[in-house]
């Protein structure tokens, strides 16, 4: 069997590049349904792109790499998109971007899209090789199958949450083919913390600023059994390496040292601790109590010891131990290298008709919609070329 395009993946960056090819694709996954990443994200409700998308909000070796695929497709071209399908969206925070409904439509529209393009579920790639067109050899339903093909499309993601099927499938083809992969890292993904160190206030959470050398981020954190998550958290971690510390800015925002010199003078016979919980969780509160010596009453304080409060709770240091890994990593940091692909085509520059798209490249994007618009742009830029050709 010979098609002009095989891609190798049916998540999101492989449906919106099967979307631009039609009946000249053929598309394969492991899975045994189509866009399984895009069904469990958002809760569910797939954040499907941000109102604010730009280039700066997205890690690489090559800062500029992303900039022209972005560009060509932008988060206003995937809006028209779900408008004209009639899919019901809303806004929350920092311009994010849900179904109304389910992320289900999300993968119906795509669907859609693809007309004429073929499906293989449930089928694996078992050999590939290239002697002047790509040659695969297939698995599917027991039956082998050799597929060539003029253009191959690498869209089978990165390592993240192994448990949906992803495999380092993407880079082993990369080094087969003498293409470069920077180091790959869990990224979007929990901090976990030395015995238990937060179980106790499990379930808590505040807004707050996270920060260190390189970002910072002013979200909610989640305290949790293993140590910290929410979208803070998250954030960060994409910027973090293991043995560093992370500094929590738990009054972001909250003049707290007004508040305490102002309640010293009406209420200076109550606890310390009952009234920085009037700003704090009150288990948070309890918590911190134990480290930071807030014994005694608003009326034992100085205006120092109120400043030395106020300094700690917002310049809270901590060093996790580690984070949870792939098993809940959001996405992939790192991956086939962009100096070997053309930024216009994501095409390998020395193998003609080989594309690597989505979370596969080593453009990684901030929680909030961004690498799903990465998937959406990639996938565009390498269907729209090889439809020209």
């Amino acid at each position: 069997m010979h098609v002009s395009c095989l891609i190798l993946g049916a998540g999101a960056a492989g449906m919106m590049c099967a979307a631009q090819l039609g009946e000249r694709a053929l598309v394969i996954d492991h899975a045994k349904a189509p866009g399984e990443k895009i069904r469990i994200s958002g809760g569910g409700r797939c954040n499907f792109t941000n109102m604010e998308v730009e280039p700066a909000r997205f890690l690489s070796a090559n800062p500029h790499f992303a900039k022209s695929a972005l560009a060509r497709y932008t988060q206003w071209d995937f809006i028209d998109l779900v408008a004209h399908h009639k899919i019901a969206y809303h806004e929350k925070t920092l311009g994010q971007l849900f179904c109304d409904d389910s992320a289900k439509d999300i993968i119906a529209m795509l669907r859609a899209e693809m007309v004429g393009a073929r499906l293989w579920l449930q089928t694996s790639l078992i050999d590939l090789r290239h002697d002047g067109r790509f040659v695969a050899e297939l698995e599917k339903d027991g039956a082998r199958n050799v597929v060539t093909a003029d253009h191959l499309v690498v869209a089978c993601g990165g390592k993240s949450i192994p448990k949906m099927g992803a495999t380092g499938l993407a880079y082993d083809i990369a080094a087969q083919f003498g293409l470069k992969v920077t180091e790959t890292r869990p990224a979007l993904v929990p901090f976990t913390f030395p015995e238990k160190r937060f179980a106790p206030i499990s379930g808590v959470a505040a807004p707050v600023r996270v920060s260190n050398a390189r970002a910072g981020f002013e979200e909610a954190m989640l305290f949790t059994h293993r140590g910290l998550s929410g979208p803070s958290i998250l954030q960060i971690s994409s910027y973090w390496r293991e043995g560093e510390e992370i500094i929590v800015d738990l009054i972001a925002g909250i003049p707290l040292a007004d508040h305490l010199k102002a309640a010293r003078r009406t209420t200076g016979k109550r606890q310390i601790t009952t009234e920085i919980a009037r700003h704090l969780p009150g288990r948070l509160v309890d918590h911190l109590a134990q480290d930071m010596d807030w014994s005694g009453t608003l009326g034992s304080l100085s205006d120092n010891r109120i400043d030395e409060i106020c300094n700690d709770l917002r310049e809270w240091r901590l060093r996790p131990g580690g984070s949870e890994g792939y098993r809940t990593a959001e996405v992939t940091l790192g991956g086939i290298n962009t100096d070997d692909l053309s930024s216009k085509t994501m095409e390998a520059k020395s193998v003609p008709g080989l594309y690597f798209i989505g979370e596969a490249v080593d453009v990684t994007g901030w929680l909030g919609g961004y690498n799903f618009q990465w998937a959406w742009s990639s996938g565009w830029a390498a269907g729209q070329t090889i439809l020209a050709r």
